[in-house]
């Protein structure tokens, strides 16, 4: 449980706090003046912090130091990725098509760099699962001769949680000749990762999610042999691939930050037990609750439900009211009145919406218990204004 006075924090998916270990790391990254990319003294005490964040951030996945670039964050890690331009050493490599799942987060279904008409968006089933079938029905039609098919499907949905099949996803891409982005920023951290085992081309993470700093993340790479166009041009910082002096605060931040998930990992990761409690406990309050994706696999840690007859925003409300800080549906976009395009990806176009929860690794049986009391207040006054 994250709280701040009496309050409860439940929307880890949006923001973890801050780590005391990422906080430390920034204050003392704060008192070295270097830039990076200066040779004298200074400048090497930064590259060293620098270089050992990368480390820690491709440690997290399984991945070589070399093959991490660090960007401002995710959405920009996207817009990078996202590109009909590729490089293959100096030759030009291009994709012509882009195929994204229905589901995906709002910056990865903007499409980046690609014309509106030259991107598919690809069907989910009723759990928000990719339809294997018709992604590999796309690929097998994909004409080559303009070039590459370019498929990017999240690892873990961040408002129902539901994990994609990635393995299998990469190896249709793989037979496609295509390459594969996997958004992996509600997963790392929280489920084991390699990048070297049928895990995609390249990973998007982002730092905030993790305990981090916000305003930086990382594009993490399979190999450096085929790389997107530079999507920020300058000084040739970040091997070329993102130019800009790099944050050396939020930097050491992010390495701090994942050198906390990894031991996280190492030490068995997160329990369920936290979250099926919820949904047991959701379940016997409000028999007609839905929970969505719940007969897939899921993140740990992330509950999504929608109660009958009542709005997600009022219930988000109710709840902030009695001091808990939840989501009805992604960050990025829960400042707008509107359906979930996730829950529309899965069939409830028109639904009442949902609330997320998302957990910490240390929520208690007492947040729990305190969330299902004001679930049950609220559950209660909606009965008793139908009925009055």
């Amino acid at each position: 449980m994250i709280a701040t006075g009496k309050r409860l924090y439940l929307d880890y998916n949006a923001s973890a706090p801050l780590l005391d270990e990422a906080r430390k790391a920034i204050i003392e990254a704060l008192d070295v003046m270097g830039n990076p990319s200066s040779v004298h003294r200074e400048g090497r005490a930064a590259r060293a912090l620098v270089e050992a964040a990368r480390r820690d951030v491709a440690a997290l996945v399984n991945a070589k130091a070399e093959h991490v670039f660090f960007t401002s964050g995710a959405t920009e890690a996207a817009s990078t990725l996202l590109t009909p331009h590729y490089m293959m050493g100096r030759a030009l490599l291009r994709m012509s098509h882009l195929y994204v799942g229905a589901s995906e987060h709002p910056c990865m279904l903007a499409g980046g760099q690609f014309a509106p008409e030259n991107v598919t968006v690809l069907p989910a089933d009723e759990n928000g699962v990719l339809r294997l079938d018709i992604l590999r029905a796309a690929l097998q039609t994909h004409d080559k001769t303009a070039g590459l098919p370019l498929v990017a499907v999240q690892a873990a949905n961040n408002e129902t949680g539901v994990m994609q099949p990635i393995a299998e996803i990469a190896a249709l891409v793989k037979a496609s000749g295509g390459i594969y982005i996997v958004d992996a920023v509600q997963a790392v951290g929280r489920i084991k990762l390699d990048v070297t085992n049928n895990c995609g081309d390249y990973l998007i993470i982002s730092s905030h999610k993790i305990g981090g700093p916000k305003g930086i993340g990382a594009i993490i790479a399979i190999s450096d042999l085929v790389m997107p166009r530079a999507l920020i041009r300058g000084g040739g910082q970040e091997k070329g691939h993102r130019a800009g002096t790099e944050a050396l605060p939020l930097i050491a931040g992010f390495g701090a930050a994942a050198r906390q998930a990894r031991m996280r990992i190492d030490e068995g990761g997160w329990s369920s037990a936290m979250r099926d409690r919820l949904e047991t406990g959701v379940a016997e309050i409000a028999p007609g609750a839905t929970i969505h994706g719940k007969s897939a696999n899921r993140l740990p840690n992330t509950t999504f439900f929608s109660l009958d007859g009542q709005k997600a925003e009022t219930v988000q409300i109710a709840f902030d009211l009695a001091g808990v800080a939840l989501s009805a549906g992604s960050a990025c976009s829960s400042g707008k009145v509107g359906p979930s395009h996730v829950l529309a990806a899965m069939g409830y176009e028109n639904g009442p919406g949902a609330i997320r929860v998302s957990l910490s690794p240390e929520t208690t049986a007492g947040t729990i218990d305190r969330f299902l009391e004001i679930l049950r207040g609220i559950v209660e006054r909606h009965e008793r204004s139908k009925a009055g």
